[in-house]
């Protein structure tokens, strides 16, 4: 499988931290570890970075079906969380992360399964560019999955916590659901909050890693990569 491209400064570095990753898996997982996979552009440089390494890991659990076929594509064997006892590491990008490590994700729909992913791994690895870095979240809309019958009483709900609920349209999840995106929301508490939008009835997650914040983030920047934790 070819690598993803790096023909734009911030692909580079995306290629950049997700090669940081690989590096960094390579130095502290044991012989024969199963290693979490994250979703969307980041992830895929980590999955390309770590496709060489292949032979010194017993295999991979995906967040996605997409990512999934990525993982298999490099020859990777990929396992049910279900059959897995511990993940040392979990490696993944974020769509917003604050100074606190806390995130927002779930811009490619796999917010449930990364969360569970996350649960289960030792260490997250948040792998960003600079540009993902905010103050304060909530510039890009938080993702709620839904049960679909839930929609519009979850959507009554969220309004009522000062956001603006819009349903992705045409898309649905790995686990059958919809999502709804909140715009405008100024989220100064978000393990707070996460808590909150999970507690209605009808929510399956939300896309703040607030409660399992990061451990780590390997932040791409014009320097090079930073380590923050």
């Amino acid at each position: 499988m070819t690598s993803a491209g790096a023909s734009s400064p911030a692909a580079a570095r995306q290629q950049a931290v997700a090669q940081a990753a690989a590096d960094y898996v390579a130095a502290n997982a044991p012989e024969g570890a199963i290693i979490g996979v994250g979703t969307g552009s980041t992830a895929n440089f980590f999955i390309d970075a770590l496709a060489p390494l292949r032979p010194r890991y017993k295999g991979a659990v995906a967040s996605s079906e997409a990512t999934r076929k990525r993982v298999e594509g490099h020859g990777f064997t990929v396992f049910d969380l279900n059959d897995v006892e511990e993940i040392p590491f979990y490696v993944d990008g974020a769509d917003e992360i604050d100074a606190g490590l806390n995130m927002i994700k779930g811009g490619g729909g796999a917010l449930t399964r990364e969360k569970i992913v996350a649960a289960v791994a030792r260490k997250f690895i948040c792998i960003a560019d600079s540009s993902k870095v905010v103050g304060t979240m909530g510039r890009f809309p938080l993702p709620v999955e839904v049960i679909p019958m839930a929609r519009a009483h979850v959507a009554r709900e969220l309004a009522k916590l000062g956001g603006t609920p819009v349903l992705r349209e045409g898309f649905v999840t790995d686990n059958g659901n919809v999502i709804l995106d909140v715009k405008g929301l100024a989220i100064v508490d978000p393990k707070a909050l996460e808590a909150q939008i999970n507690h209605i009835t009808g929510v399956v997650t939300n896309g703040l890693f607030a409660i399992r914040p990061a451990n780590l983030l390997l932040l791409g920047t014009a320097d090079g990569v930073k380590t923050i934790s």
